[in-house]
Protein backbone atom coordinates (compact mmCIF):
# COMPACT_ATOMS: atom_id res chain seq x y z
CA UNK A 1 0.00 0.00 0.00
CA UNK A 2 1.47 3.24 -1.10
CA UNK A 3 1.79 7.13 -1.35
CA UNK A 4 3.30 9.70 -3.50
CA UNK A 5 7.04 9.85 -3.47
CA UNK A 6 9.36 12.84 -4.67
CA UNK A 7 12.96 11.77 -4.49
CA UNK A 8 16.05 11.93 -6.17
CA UNK A 9 16.24 8.28 -7.26
CA UNK A 10 12.86 8.40 -8.11
CA UNK A 11 10.35 9.58 -10.43
CA UNK A 12 6.79 10.93 -8.93
CA UNK A 13 6.76 7.18 -8.12
CA UNK A 14 5.32 6.06 -4.97
CA UNK A 15 6.71 5.66 -1.55
CA UNK A 16 5.13 2.28 0.36
CA UNK A 17 3.99 2.80 3.86
CA UNK A 18 6.24 2.43 6.64
CA UNK A 19 9.28 2.20 4.36
CA UNK A 20 11.75 3.87 6.88
CA UNK A 21 10.79 1.33 9.53
CA UNK A 22 10.71 -1.66 7.38
CA UNK A 23 14.14 -1.02 5.91
CA UNK A 24 15.46 -0.46 9.58
CA UNK A 25 13.60 -3.61 10.64
CA UNK A 26 15.59 -5.60 7.40
CA UNK A 27 18.69 -4.00 8.74
CA UNK A 28 20.48 -4.06 5.23
CA UNK A 29 24.11 -4.85 4.65
CA UNK A 30 27.03 -5.08 1.81
CA UNK A 31 26.71 -8.73 0.48
CA UNK A 32 22.93 -9.56 2.09
CA UNK A 33 20.09 -11.10 0.13
CA UNK A 34 16.63 -9.74 0.38
CA UNK A 35 13.45 -10.90 -1.01
CA UNK A 36 10.50 -7.72 -1.35
CA UNK A 37 7.53 -10.63 -1.94
CA UNK A 38 5.38 -7.64 -2.69
CA UNK A 39 7.52 -5.68 -5.49
CA UNK A 40 4.49 -3.61 -6.53
CA UNK A 41 5.88 -0.13 -7.29
CA UNK A 42 9.26 -1.40 -6.31
CA UNK A 43 9.95 1.07 -2.85
CA UNK A 44 11.03 -1.14 -0.51
CA UNK A 45 13.34 -2.78 -2.89
CA UNK A 46 14.65 0.38 -4.02
CA UNK A 47 15.32 1.78 -0.57
CA UNK A 48 16.99 -1.65 0.27
CA UNK A 49 19.13 -1.31 -2.53
CA UNK A 50 19.96 2.24 -1.88
CA UNK A 51 21.03 1.79 1.69
CA UNK A 52 23.50 -1.27 0.77
CA UNK A 53 25.34 -2.68 -1.58
CA UNK A 54 22.83 -5.98 -1.29
CA UNK A 55 20.98 -7.74 -4.11
CA UNK A 56 17.12 -8.25 -3.65
CA UNK A 57 14.50 -10.39 -5.30
CA UNK A 58 11.44 -9.22 -5.78
CA UNK A 59 8.55 -10.92 -6.35
CA UNK A 60 4.57 -9.98 -7.67
CA UNK A 61 1.74 -11.68 -9.07
CA UNK A 62 0.68 -9.07 -10.87
CA UNK A 63 2.64 -9.31 -14.34
CA UNK A 64 2.07 -5.40 -14.96
CA UNK A 65 4.33 -4.71 -11.47
CA UNK A 66 6.86 -6.85 -12.96
CA UNK A 67 6.74 -4.72 -16.29
CA UNK A 68 7.02 -1.38 -14.97
CA UNK A 69 10.20 -2.51 -12.91
CA UNK A 70 12.19 -3.35 -15.76
CA UNK A 71 13.24 0.67 -15.68
CA UNK A 72 14.36 -0.21 -11.79
CA UNK A 73 16.20 -3.35 -12.88
CA UNK A 74 18.10 -1.51 -15.25
CA UNK A 75 18.88 1.54 -12.84
CA UNK A 76 20.62 -1.31 -10.27
CA UNK A 77 22.30 -3.95 -12.92
CA UNK A 78 23.07 -6.97 -11.34
CA UNK A 79 21.55 -6.15 -8.41
CA UNK A 80 17.87 -6.66 -8.55
CA UNK A 81 16.26 -9.75 -10.18
CA UNK A 82 11.95 -9.63 -10.49
CA UNK A 83 10.37 -13.05 -10.62
CA UNK A 84 6.09 -13.19 -11.39
CA UNK A 85 4.58 -15.68 -8.99
CA UNK A 86 3.21 -15.64 -5.69
CA UNK A 87 5.03 -14.96 -2.38
CA UNK A 88 3.55 -18.06 -1.07
CA UNK A 89 6.14 -19.65 -3.71
CA UNK A 90 9.03 -17.95 -2.46
CA UNK A 91 10.94 -20.67 -1.42
CA UNK A 92 10.39 -22.97 -4.85
CA UNK A 93 10.82 -19.44 -6.70
CA UNK A 94 14.20 -18.59 -5.43
CA UNK A 95 15.26 -22.38 -5.76
CA UNK A 96 14.67 -22.40 -8.68
CA UNK A 97 17.60 -19.26 -9.27
CA UNK A 98 20.11 -21.15 -6.59
CA UNK A 99 18.87 -19.41 -4.09
CA UNK A 100 18.27 -21.38 -1.08
CA UNK A 101 18.62 -19.01 2.13
CA UNK A 102 17.83 -14.87 2.70
CA UNK A 103 18.47 -12.43 4.98
CA UNK A 104 15.27 -10.85 4.73
CA UNK A 105 11.70 -10.71 3.82
CA UNK A 106 9.26 -7.82 3.48
CA UNK A 107 6.06 -8.26 2.61
CA UNK A 108 3.30 -5.68 2.17
CA UNK A 109 -0.17 -7.15 1.99
CA UNK A 110 -3.17 -5.49 0.48
CA UNK A 111 -4.19 -4.22 -2.83
CA UNK A 112 -1.11 -1.97 -4.49
CA UNK A 113 -1.81 2.16 -5.48
CA UNK A 114 -1.86 1.00 -9.14
CA UNK A 115 -3.98 -1.53 -8.83
CA UNK A 116 -6.21 0.47 -6.13
CA UNK A 117 -5.99 3.84 -8.58
CA UNK A 118 -6.39 2.54 -11.87
CA UNK A 119 -9.96 2.40 -12.64
CA UNK A 120 -9.77 -1.07 -15.37
CA UNK A 121 -8.26 -3.16 -12.73
CA UNK A 122 -11.71 -2.76 -10.80
CA UNK A 123 -10.56 -2.50 -7.23
CA UNK A 124 -11.79 0.30 -6.30
CA UNK A 125 -15.67 1.91 -5.25
CA UNK A 126 -14.57 5.19 -6.31
CA UNK A 127 -14.09 4.72 -9.52
CA UNK A 128 -16.41 2.91 -12.09
CA UNK A 129 -14.25 0.14 -14.02
CA UNK A 130 -15.22 -3.38 -14.54
CA UNK A 131 -15.51 -6.02 -11.73
CA UNK A 132 -12.16 -7.76 -12.23
CA UNK A 133 -10.02 -7.78 -8.94
CA UNK A 134 -7.64 -10.49 -9.94
CA UNK A 135 -3.94 -9.09 -9.12
CA UNK A 136 -2.92 -11.97 -11.61
CA UNK A 137 -5.44 -10.88 -14.13
CA UNK A 138 -6.27 -14.62 -14.50
CA UNK A 139 -8.79 -16.93 -13.06
CA UNK A 140 -12.18 -16.21 -11.56
CA UNK A 141 -12.83 -12.97 -11.11
CA UNK A 142 -14.77 -10.82 -8.54
CA UNK A 143 -17.58 -10.51 -11.20
CA UNK A 144 -18.06 -14.34 -11.43
CA UNK A 145 -18.42 -14.43 -7.95
CA UNK A 146 -21.31 -11.34 -7.64
CA UNK A 147 -23.06 -13.02 -9.94
CA UNK A 148 -22.55 -17.08 -9.66
CA UNK A 149 -22.49 -17.60 -5.61
CA UNK A 150 -25.49 -18.51 -3.87
CA UNK A 151 -26.98 -15.68 -1.29
CA UNK A 152 -25.64 -17.72 1.20
CA UNK A 153 -22.13 -17.96 -0.41
CA UNK A 154 -22.28 -14.56 -0.63
CA UNK A 155 -23.15 -13.40 2.82
CA UNK A 156 -20.35 -15.76 4.27
CA UNK A 157 -17.44 -14.31 1.78
CA UNK A 158 -18.61 -10.47 3.12
CA UNK A 159 -19.29 -11.03 7.04
CA UNK A 160 -16.11 -13.78 7.38
CA UNK A 161 -13.31 -11.73 4.97
CA UNK A 162 -15.31 -8.54 4.91
CA UNK A 163 -16.27 -8.10 8.41
CA UNK A 164 -19.53 -7.01 7.41
CA UNK A 165 -22.26 -6.81 9.98
CA UNK A 166 -24.85 -5.97 7.41
CA UNK A 167 -23.35 -9.38 4.74
CA UNK A 168 -27.18 -10.83 4.63
CA UNK A 169 -28.73 -7.84 3.68
CA UNK A 170 -25.70 -6.89 1.07
CA UNK A 171 -26.24 -10.57 -0.33
CA UNK A 172 -29.92 -10.30 -0.36
CA UNK A 173 -29.59 -6.68 -2.52
CA UNK A 174 -26.88 -7.88 -5.11
CA UNK A 175 -29.21 -11.36 -5.85
CA UNK A 176 -32.08 -9.18 -6.64
CA UNK A 177 -29.89 -6.68 -8.46
CA UNK A 178 -28.21 -9.47 -10.56
CA UNK A 179 -31.83 -10.65 -11.53
CA UNK A 180 -32.46 -8.00 -13.57
CA UNK A 181 -29.24 -7.44 -15.18
CA UNK A 182 -25.63 -9.13 -14.50
CA UNK A 183 -23.80 -7.10 -11.86
CA UNK A 184 -20.37 -5.95 -14.19
CA UNK A 185 -19.45 -2.77 -12.66
CA UNK A 186 -17.82 -1.95 -9.55
CA UNK A 187 -20.18 1.70 -9.40
CA UNK A 188 -23.42 -0.35 -10.04
CA UNK A 189 -22.19 -2.76 -7.31
CA UNK A 190 -21.07 0.04 -4.49
CA UNK A 191 -24.60 1.77 -5.83
CA UNK A 192 -25.89 -1.74 -4.88
CA UNK A 193 -24.34 -1.66 -1.16
CA UNK A 194 -24.83 1.35 -0.26
CA UNK A 195 -28.96 1.45 -0.63
CA UNK A 196 -29.01 -1.07 1.78
CA UNK A 197 -25.71 -0.01 4.11
CA UNK A 198 -26.20 3.05 5.68
CA UNK A 199 -23.35 5.55 6.05
CA UNK A 200 -20.95 5.07 9.32
CA UNK A 201 -19.89 8.14 12.28
CA UNK A 202 -16.24 7.45 11.38
CA UNK A 203 -16.68 8.70 7.44
CA UNK A 204 -15.86 5.12 5.59
CA UNK A 205 -17.85 4.34 2.52
CA UNK A 206 -20.57 1.61 3.23
CA UNK A 207 -18.86 -0.23 0.46
CA UNK A 208 -15.58 -0.61 1.66
CA UNK A 209 -16.10 -3.69 3.50
CA UNK A 210 -17.87 -5.55 1.07
CA UNK A 211 -15.42 -4.61 -1.45
CA UNK A 212 -12.48 -6.00 0.79
CA UNK A 213 -14.28 -9.51 1.41
CA UNK A 214 -14.61 -10.07 -2.54
CA UNK A 215 -10.89 -9.20 -3.70
CA UNK A 216 -10.12 -11.44 -0.83
CA UNK A 217 -11.99 -14.34 -1.91
CA UNK A 218 -10.71 -13.70 -5.41
CA UNK A 219 -7.29 -13.77 -4.45
CA UNK A 220 -7.20 -15.95 -1.94
CA UNK A 221 -5.38 -13.74 0.27
CA UNK A 222 -5.35 -15.11 3.40
CA UNK A 223 -4.40 -18.31 2.05
CA UNK A 224 -1.60 -16.70 0.21
CA UNK A 225 -0.57 -15.00 3.56
CA UNK A 226 -0.44 -18.85 5.18
CA UNK A 227 1.71 -20.05 2.55
CA UNK A 228 3.81 -16.86 2.50
CA UNK A 229 4.54 -16.65 6.44
CA UNK A 230 5.69 -20.53 6.39
CA UNK A 231 8.02 -20.07 2.74
CA UNK A 232 9.64 -17.01 4.54
CA UNK A 233 10.12 -19.37 7.33
CA UNK A 234 11.48 -21.77 4.95
CA UNK A 235 14.36 -19.66 3.41
CA UNK A 236 15.39 -16.86 5.91
CA UNK A 237 18.82 -17.89 7.13
CA UNK A 238 19.65 -18.36 11.13
CA UNK A 239 19.29 -14.31 12.02
CA UNK A 240 17.52 -13.26 9.28
CA UNK A 241 14.74 -10.69 9.33
CA UNK A 242 11.02 -10.95 8.59
CA UNK A 243 9.06 -7.51 7.89
CA UNK A 244 5.18 -7.76 7.85
CA UNK A 245 2.95 -4.65 7.00
CA UNK A 246 -0.98 -5.56 7.23
CA UNK A 247 -3.68 -3.27 6.88
CA UNK A 248 -6.81 -4.96 8.34
CA UNK A 249 -7.33 -6.81 11.20
CA UNK A 250 -7.86 -10.46 9.25
CA UNK A 251 -4.19 -10.41 8.30
CA UNK A 252 -2.82 -8.90 11.37
CA UNK A 253 -4.50 -11.65 13.61
CA UNK A 254 -2.97 -14.03 11.04
CA UNK A 255 0.91 -12.48 11.69
CA UNK A 256 0.83 -12.09 14.93
CA UNK A 257 -0.62 -16.01 15.91
CA UNK A 258 1.96 -17.11 13.40
CA UNK A 259 4.61 -15.89 15.13
CA UNK A 260 3.27 -15.93 18.53
CA UNK A 261 3.25 -19.06 18.01
CA UNK A 262 6.66 -19.68 15.66
CA UNK A 263 8.37 -17.68 18.87
CA UNK A 264 7.25 -20.54 21.52
CA UNK A 265 4.80 -17.21 22.79
CA UNK A 266 1.53 -19.18 22.12
CA UNK A 267 -1.05 -19.16 25.03
CA UNK A 268 -1.72 -22.08 26.39
CA UNK A 269 -4.87 -22.84 27.87
CA UNK A 270 -3.92 -24.18 31.40
CA UNK A 271 -0.31 -25.12 32.84
CA UNK A 272 -2.26 -28.43 33.91
CA UNK A 273 -3.06 -29.59 30.71
CA UNK A 274 -1.12 -31.98 28.36
CA UNK A 275 1.68 -30.74 25.96
CA UNK A 276 0.52 -31.11 22.06
CA UNK A 277 2.44 -32.99 19.83
CA UNK A 278 4.97 -30.98 18.52
CA UNK A 279 3.99 -27.76 21.12
CA UNK A 280 7.95 -28.32 22.26
CA UNK A 281 9.54 -27.61 19.58
CA UNK A 282 12.10 -25.27 19.37
CA UNK A 283 11.57 -21.92 18.02
CA UNK A 284 11.90 -20.62 14.35
CA UNK A 285 11.53 -16.63 14.91
CA UNK A 286 12.29 -14.07 18.41
CA UNK A 287 9.82 -11.33 17.96
CA UNK A 288 11.25 -7.58 17.94
CA UNK A 289 9.06 -6.20 19.95
CA UNK A 290 5.09 -6.91 21.43
CA UNK A 291 3.19 -4.48 19.54
CA UNK A 292 3.13 -3.31 16.04
CA UNK A 293 4.83 -0.41 14.97
CA UNK A 294 2.64 2.29 12.89
CA UNK A 295 2.89 5.06 11.07
CA UNK A 296 3.43 8.72 13.29
CA UNK A 297 1.45 11.73 12.66
CA UNK A 298 3.59 13.18 9.98
CA UNK A 299 3.51 9.91 7.43
CA UNK A 300 -0.25 10.06 8.22
CA UNK A 301 -0.44 13.35 6.87
CA UNK A 302 1.19 12.53 3.35
CA UNK A 303 -0.76 9.41 3.33
CA UNK A 304 -3.70 8.76 4.73
CA UNK A 305 -3.80 5.18 3.79
CA UNK A 306 -1.14 4.69 6.35
CA UNK A 307 -3.53 5.06 9.04
CA UNK A 308 -4.22 1.40 9.36
CA UNK A 309 -0.82 -0.12 8.49
CA UNK A 310 1.10 -2.51 10.98
CA UNK A 311 4.20 -3.74 11.07
CA UNK A 312 5.02 -6.90 12.48
CA UNK A 313 9.43 -7.54 12.79
CA UNK A 314 10.41 -11.16 13.83
CA UNK A 315 14.18 -12.59 13.30
CA UNK A 316 15.11 -16.12 12.25
CA UNK A 317 16.51 -18.63 14.82
CA UNK A 318 18.78 -21.56 13.78
CA UNK A 319 15.52 -24.09 14.40
CA UNK A 320 14.53 -26.12 11.86
CA UNK A 321 11.23 -24.60 10.11
CA UNK A 322 8.13 -25.52 11.47
CA UNK A 323 6.37 -26.03 8.19
CA UNK A 324 2.95 -24.49 6.75
CA UNK A 325 0.88 -27.32 8.55
CA UNK A 326 2.39 -26.10 11.85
Amino acid sequence: MTGPLHGPAHNPLHIPVLRDQVVAALAPRNGAIFVDGTFGLGGYASALLEAADCRVYGIDRDPDAISRGAALVERYAGRLALIQGRFGEMDRLLADRGVAQVDGVTLDLGVSSPQLDEAARGFSFRTDGPLDMRMEQDGRSAADIVNQASESELADIIFHLGEERMARRVARAIVAARAEAPIVRTGRLASIVRSVVPKSKDGIDPATRTFQGLRLEVNDELGELDRGLAAAEAVLAPQGRLAVVTFHSLEDRRVKAFLRSRSGEAARPSRHAPVLAGAERRPSFQLVGRKPVTADAAELRINPRARSAKLRIAIRTDADAWGEAA
